[in-house]
């Protein structure tokens, strides 16, 4: 396989140190200057605890110097000192970088600077916005663009022992990458393509999220790509001159005709061409839309686009199928908003019995901020034969507002009649699973921002191995 990072080594390197480096965001970035021929180091407190060391082995194996989390990384020779959106002002490395006057900056100003002057296609919306990135990405690259790819997961097409699959770069000056509306930086990028997927409430009321993707469509150079099938975009009064739309009715430009979904699988139809997808559910025939309305675009042609989509493998953590014994699957996926979940769900659902859903809520301010909506997403989601664990909400440090926990979601939901358990530390709810699961479920593990994730399915697994006689 060609290797999806290139060396290309520049005159005058400088020498950038990333606090948070092994956040998917910041571990991309650091790929793509490492293989600009920059000089780059890194810290993170996953690092400094031994946590998820996969990807610290990949940055290392590819000459990214990793150091502890106490400012020993900021040196005199530093030049920029990156940070993410997730570090406090009191964190060593910042107040070592302040001491010695070191210019700070943040991830998307350093995205923003690398994507603007080139051929920039930008992804933003509360949903999807990771997969059809990727999507764009891959079809590009597989077309013979070279784009350089910079997204929020690994794609799994890219994923080598060796490289983490969130950042490619490219020969060509097309950049490709996700938009991110929860810190406002969206805004800073002035793509020649844009596409927004949809909007829902995340991070931020509806109408602050609004209002950024109507200056998002504003800094569009070319085309403005929109979701036909999302009513709150249809509230926004988009004025570029150039929008085309997608979805999966007939009023969209672009739109989907003999869509069947399967367990691993989606196909569809668009003026003739088939097309299949190795990903199911139906948001996903909606992702591949708005892929294929930028290929088009670009002069791609329908049956190119979809040989490429046929071999793309999607991106770790969005419906990962992490194995299956005794006819019990386990799904590893990212889904973390109520619309995500709810489509997560809705995916799981094709062609299975029962449903045995995890999530962990990451935050006290999101539980807090989308409290009604999770509880609402799985009381509609949730058949009454399914059950639902949670364990406390997951958050990273700091000093924070502890005025919600997981147990009163759960006790909303189970007054609906849904099955729904409290569980305090995750690693108690494996032995909840063994005891209720039957041949035919579907274990679903949903949560973001935490790494360990995917090692909890694997435990299930590997606990379902040891404890069930295969029948």
């Amino acid at each position: 396989m060609k290797h999806p990072l290139k060396k290309n080594p520049i005159e005058n390197p400088c020498y950038y140190h990333l606090v948070g480096i092994g956040g998917i965001g910041m571990s991309a970035i650091a790929q793509v200057l490492k293989e600009m021929g920059h000089h780059v180091s890194g810290s993170d407190r996953n690092f400094d605890n031994q946590i998820a060391g996969n990807i610290f082995s990949k940055l290392s194996s590819l000459g990214i110097n990793l150091t502890p989390q106490d400012g020993s990384g900021i040196k005199e020779t530093t030049d920029v000192v990156i940070v993410s959106s997730a570090i406090e002002e009191q964190n060593p490395d910042i107040k070592k970088a302040l001491s010695l006057n070191k210019k700070i900056t943040t991830r998307s100003n350093i995205l923003a600077e690398m994507f603007n002057t080139k051929f920039g296609i930008a992804v933003g919306g509360t949903n999807g916005k990771t997969t059809v990135s990727s999507m764009v990405g891959y079809v590009l690259d597989h077309a013979g663009m070279s784009p350089t790819i910079i997204v929020g997961g690994c794609i799994k097409n890219y994923l080598t022992p060796d490289f983490p699959g969130n950042a490619k770069v490219g020969d060509s000056d097309i950049v490709a990458i996700e938009a991110d509306e929860s810190d406002g930086s969206i805004v800073n990028y002035t793509p020649k393509i844009s596409i927004i997927t949809n909007m829902s409430k995340d991070h931020k009321p509806i109408e602050s999220i609004s209002k950024l993707f109507e200056t998002f469509s504003q800094n569009t150079r070319d085309l403005l790509i929109i979701n036909d099938d999302c009513p709150e975009l249809k509230k926004i009064p988009f004025r570029h001159k150039n929008t085309i739309t997608f979805g999966l009715r007939k009023s969209a430009d672009i739109y989907a005709s003999n869509i069947i979904n399967r367990p691993c699988l989606s196909t569809f139809d668009i003026n003739g061409q088939s097309f299949e997808l190795k990903l199911p559910g139906i948001h996903n025939v909606s992702n591949a839309l708005a892929a294929i309305s930028v290929a088009r675009h670009m002069n791609i042609k329908d049956n190119e686009i979809a040989d490429a989509l046929y071999e793309y493998k999607g991106v770790q953590r969005r419906m990962d199928n992490i194995g299956e014994y005794n006819g019990i699957k386990v799904i590893d996926d990212f889904a973390h908003n109520p619309e995500k979940i709810a489509a997560a769900i809705r995916a799981v659902k094709i062609g299975g019995n029962r449903v045995i859903a995890v999530f962990q809520p990451h935050g006290f301010f999101p539980a807090r901020f989308m409290r009604e909506e999770l509880i609402n997403a799985f009381i509609q989601s949730l058949s009454p034969e399914d059950i639902l664990f949670m364990p406390e909400i997951y958050y990273i440090g700091g000093s924070v507002s502890k005025e919600i926990s997981s147990a009163d979601l759960i006790r909303e939901i189970g007054k609906s009649g849904r099955n729904a358990f409290f569980v305090e530390k995750r690693g108690d709810i494996i032995p909840e699973i063994v005891r209720t699961v039957e041949k035919g479920d579907c274990i679903l593990v949903m949560g973001a921002r935490d790494n360990t994730l995917t090692d909890f399915c694997h435990e299930i697994l590997h606990t379902l191995q040891k404890s069930m006689p295969y029948c």
